[in-house]
Order: C-alpha cells, then sequence, then structure tokens
C-alpha cells in the first residue's frame, strides 16, 4: 500500500493533473506507463504553501503523448515506483471502441429523428 493519495484536478489540453498528498515529507517516486512503457516528460513538483500540519502536497502533471492518440482504448497507470501500489489510472477512448457506446448510438439516434423531422415536414407542405 502505498502512502500517497492522488486526487486528480483537470484533464485539459493534452495534460492530466493531480495532486499527491502523504503525511510524510519525503518526496514521492511516481511512474506513469502506456502499455507498459514509461511515459515521459511526468513532472512532480512540491506545492508552494501549503500547510505542513496537514502533510505534503505536490503537483503531478502528465502530458498525453501524441502516440497515445488514436483509434482505441489508451489506458495510463500510475503508480507509487518504491511500492508499485496503483495510485491512478485514466483512459482514452476514441474510433472504432465508441461504436458500442450508448451516447455514440443516442447521437447517431438525435441524427436519425433530425433527418425524420425535415422529411416529415416536407411531406406535410408538399400534401397540404
Amino acid at each position: 500500500m502505498s502512502a500517497f493519495t492522488l486526487t486528480k484536478t483537470r484533464f485539459r489540453e493534452g495534460l492530466w493533473e493531480g495532486v499527491l498528498s502523504t503525511e510524510g515529507a519525503a518526496a514521492p517516486d511516481v511512474e506513469v506507463t502506456l502499455n507498459d512503457e514509461p511515459v515521459a516528460g511526468v513532472m512532480v513538483t512540491e506545492v508552494a504553501g501549503k500547510a505542513r500540519e496537514t502533510g505534503a502536497h505536490w503537483l503531478l502533471q502528465v502530458p498525453v503523448p501524441p502516440e497515445a492518440i488514436g483509434d482505441g482504448v489508451q489506458t495510463f497507470l500510475i503508480t507509487d515506483a518504491s511500492t508499485n501500489a496503483v495510485l491512478q489510472s485514466f483512459s482514452l477512448i476514441s474510433g472504432e471502441a465508441l461504436g458500442d457506446d450508448i451516447r455514440a448510438e443516442v447521437d447517431l439516434l438525435r441524427a436519425e429523428l433530425d433527418m425524420l423531422k425535415r422529411a416529415f415536414r416536407r411531406h406535410c407542405l408538399e400534401t397540404s
């Protein structure tokens, strides 16, 4: 079990961010992997201004590499390298993997309904 707690703060413009918290003051040794390969450019910086009585806090920034963007599901694992405990994970889903997703089906149904509405309105204008 890890001594760290990781809380996601945001994921924007290709950069996943979270805050690592611990009661101890030792700097975290975090590893982020994609397809069992380390992700380059991961940054861990201490958050200034946090009261020591609440423990230590670090900002974790994980850049999404361009090779992770494409069809399918890409899962990033964030682990404590000293204990190999998984702290967090996040996934990117795109392309064919979304074909069975209910949201994609709802969007398709909305588009078909809009097409039927237009055809019905056109039919009503032509027959009246």
